[in-house]
C-alpha cells in the first residue's frame, strides 16, 4: 500500500507541477506552452530542487535561497524571456499550485502538505 500511495502523490505531484509551470508560461510569456514541456520542466526542476536541497538544503536561508534560484533556473532554461520571466512563471506556478492544492485539500483528497512545486 505504500508504494501505492507513493506512486500516486509523485502523479498528483507532477501533475500539479505541471498545471503551474504550464500557466505561468501562458501567462507571462503570452503564447502557447505544450504541456509536455511544463510537465519535463517540472519533473527536472523538482529533481533539481530535491538534490540541491540534499547538499545545501540543511544551510539557514542560503539553502533554501540556492534551492529557490536553483528551480527557477530549471525554467529559465526550458523557456524563453529570461531570468525575469522565469521568476514570473515560477511565482505564477506556486500561486496556481497552491490554489490547486487547497481545493483539493477542501474537498478532502489530499492533505495540505502534498508537493508538487516547492515550498507548496
Amino acid at each position: 500500500m505504500a508504494a501505492a500511495d507513493s506512486i500516486l502523490i509523485f502523479v498528483l505531484s507532477l501533475l500539479v507541477g505541471t498545471i503551474g509551470i504550464l500557466a505561468g508560461a501562458r501567462l507571462v510569456l503570452d503564447r502557447d506552452a505544450g504541456f509536455v514541456n511544463a510537465a519535463v520542466t517540472a519533473l527536472i526542476g523538482a529533481a533539481a530542487w530535491g538534490i540541491t536541497s540534499f547538499f545545501v538544503g540543511w544551510i539557514p536561508i542560503l539553502g533554501v535561497l540556492l534551492m529557490l534560484v536553483i528551480w527557477v533556473g530549471v525554467i529559465n532554461w526550458r523557456y524563453p524571456g529570461g531570468w525575469g520571466s522565469a521568476a514570473a512563471i515560477g511565482f505564477v506556478a506556486w500561486i496556481v499550485a497552491v490554489g490547486i492544492l487547497y481545493a483539493l485539500a477542501v474537498i478532502g483528497f489530499v492533505t495540505a502538505d502534498a508537493l508538487g512545486i516547492p515550498g507548496v
